[in-house]
């Protein structure tokens, strides 16, 4: 039992339509077909984007408490439709039946958010008369739409990560159309179903499955003003290339790192670690790749975690006591079994784990993986962390910087002086102090640096992107 529908729709301009089944959907466990879904082709993608452009001025027309009234009907809807939101995301991206629990709570916070949000966009009054030639002039500014907004979204979170790109959206009044990834587009499915119960304008949203191949024109049609992608750095910098004169918005990947000094606890060091780095499979941009550790706490350390990473149960996502599930595809397990294979022959010594069976890999640790592995210089995005050891802090945070990559990073260290250290000089864009790097509460400006991105978002920051300043200058006749 799946509890999904036998087939799903694509929403075009607000409604629902299926002029075809041919997408897929697997159960990511089975490797059977779940469900299918109605696949969008260039002429429908062109369709949803004149809806769009038509629909920016009754969108930017909605009064903010109208805005605010169909982010809170999504919330209660979505709050309604809990348990059936986790089992479809369960079923199409195999995550653990907790974690996708966890997604649908993160998923109705981040409506939430917007909710309030779109009654706070405010502007500033400013003075001008800064020197003589100003005398008698004032101005101010306000925010408004940027117009109609093109949204990429991935596979690991296909909710939440498809909601830091809607609700945003909706809160400023912008129309938009979506590609959600083709493996799991159900999530995103889902919200449109929600979303065509409200009286949005005609053509406010479309959410159009497609793969890739066919579908250039959500990033290089000019009519779109904002294209947010959200996904790996190849194909991310390849659509910012492409993307012509619309503001780019990037989140990108990583190879997240924490840094563990010798006064921490190595108990709560230990839980959190094992959680970020095998929490849904891995697979999650800011999930801990590189464990850093000092010297003098290091074998302690490291017993624990082999201890922790050997006793996580695996298996079937939709069972409440799993805790790793399967990889996205066996075509991902194998490239991460490669990726281990060439770490350990280069000097790394494997810890635990390492097994594979299918799109199923355990939870591996390995330690001594030189630079030049794959597993240390590109991300893993699957069940797998590197242990390595430092003993001055300032090693720590260079090997830390040592990365393409710069989208959070955790440091766990009782010492006030060398947190505010490690703030200033990590090149990330987030660092969290006591916890792991896979830590994000919807509301916090969240992106990366260097190869991670381009932009932030987080509910208020990704509306400021999709907004913008339009000023007004007023002279006052002299009296």
């Amino acid at each position: 039992m799946t509890g999904l529908k036998p087939s799903y729709p694509l929403y075009l301009a607000n409604e629902a339509k299926t002029p075809n089944q041919d997408l897929a959907v697997t159960d990511k466990f089975t490797g059977e077909v779940a469900t299918r879904v109605a696949q969008a082709d260039a002429a429908t993608i062109d369709a949803g984007i004149a809806a769009a452009v038509k629909a920016t001025e009754p969108m930017a027309r909605m009064a903010a408490y109208e805005r605010q009234a169909v982010l809170a009907h999504c919330v209660t809807r979505f709050t309604e439709r809990f348990e059936e939101l986790a089992l479809a995301l369960c079923v199409e991206a195999g995550k653990p039946i907790r974690d996708s629990r966890g997604e649908v709570g993160r998923l109705i916070d981040t409506f939430r958010i917007a909710a309030e949000e779109s009654v706070r966009m405010t502007g500033e009054v400013q003075p001008l008369d800064i020197s003589p030639r100003a005398k008698g002039y004032q101005g101010m500014w306000k925010r408004v739409p940027i117009g109609p907004c093109s949204f990429i979204s991935p596979f690991n979170f296909p909710l939440n990560l498809a909601a830091h790109k809607i609700a945003p959206a909706l809160a400023v009044g912008c129309p938009f159309v979506m590609k959600p990834a083709s493996r799991t587009p159900l999530g995103a499915i889902i919200i449109g179903e929600v979303l065509a119960e409200t009286d949005l304008p005609k053509g406010a949203f479309s959410i159009l499955p497609a793969h890739r191949e066919g579908a250039d024109l959500f990033t290089t049609d000019d009519r779109l003003k904002l294209l947010s992608f959200t996904g790996s750095p190849d194909v991310g910098w390849d659509l910012k290339a492409r993307a012509g004169k619309k503001k780019v918005v990037l989140e990108l990947g990583g190879n997240a790192a924490v840094i563990v000094d010798r006064d921490s606890d190595l108990i709560d060091a230990c839980d959190r670690i094992i959680f970020g780095a095998f929490y849904q499979s891995g697979q999650s941009c800011i999930g801990v790749q590189r464990i850093i550790i000092h010297d003098a706490v290091y074998a302690d350390l490291r017993k624990l975690l082999v201890q922790k990473a050997g006793a996580l149960p695996c298996g079937d996502p939709k069972d409440e006591n799993t805790f790793i599930g399967p990889m996205i595809d066996e075509k991902e397990a194998r490239r991460l079994d490669t990726w281990i294979q060439e770490a350990i022959a280069k000097g790394g010594t494997l810890l635990c784990g390492g097994g594979r069976k299918g799109a199923m890999l355990e939870a591996t640790l390995l330690e001594d993986v030189p630079k030049g592995c794959k597993l240390r210089d590109e991300e893993a995005f699957g069940p797998v962390a590197i242990l390595s050891r430092f003993t001055d802090f300032e090693d720590a945070l260079n090997e830390v910087n040592d990365s393409k990559f710069g989208l959070q990073a955790g440091v766990f260290t009782p010492d006030l002086e060398r947190a505010l250290t490690a703030w200033d000089r990590l090149d990330v864009g987030g660092v969290v102090i006591g916890d792991v790097p896979s830590y994000r509460v919807d509301n916090m400006p969240y992106g990366g640096v260097k190869d991670s991105g381009l932009g932030r978002e987080g509910v208020r920051f990704a509306m400021e992107d999709m907004t913008e300043i339009r000023n007004m200058v007023i002279r006052r006749r002299p009296l």
